[in-house]
């Protein structure tokens, strides 16, 4: 496919197809199955709470075409930045740039916004993820343990803007 087919788009506030993103969101979430402990938080996503999610949210899709989502993610405005969450793009796309201009996106409103720095959780396990937010600029602040677990089970990232 080519490239400049895809285009990235905010969510707007009548967008009525919760459920292509939380089809999506699974599908690209699936490979952490029997990788992560503890389990995806992806797996409580309904479409309520996607929909409850995008109402507290600036969320963004990446478009093949006219119709298929390929990719989105979701940026929570905080005092200092914004938090950037549920990365996802669709499998049979990955590998393609779609995740990197999702999160230019996501960049490009902090930036607008006046915010300095944009954050994001990963799992320890999740050493692909790891690099990959490294070339794109984030790097390490902490590790912390979800609740009920004596060791480091994410690693917050912290990419500064300008």
């Amino acid at each position: 496919m080519e490239q400049s087919r895809i285009s990235i788009t905010q969510i707007p506030a009548d967008f009525g197809r919760w459920g292509d993103v939380l089809a999506l969101i699974m599908r690209a979430f699936a490979f952490m199955d029997g990788i992560i402990d503890p389990p995806s938080s992806a797996h409580l996503l309904t479409v309520d709470a996607l929909r409850a999610k995008a109402l507290r949210e600036t969320g963004f899709l990446a478009l093949d075409g006219e119709d298929r989502i390929v990719g989105c993610v979701f940026a929570l405005e905080r005092a200092d930045g914004f938090y950037i969450g549920k990365l996802a793009v669709a499998p049979d796309r990955q590998g393609q740039g779609i995740g990197r201009r999702l999160m230019q996106a996501a960049e490009d409103l902090a930036r607008s916004r006046g915010k300095s720095a944009i954050d994001l959780e990963t799992r320890i396990e999740l050493t692909a993820n790891h690099a990959a937010f490294a070339r794109l600029g984030f790097r390490e602040t902490e590790r912390t343990a979800h609740e009920g677990y004596n060791r480091p089970t994410s690693i917050t990232m912290r990419k500064t803007i300008s």
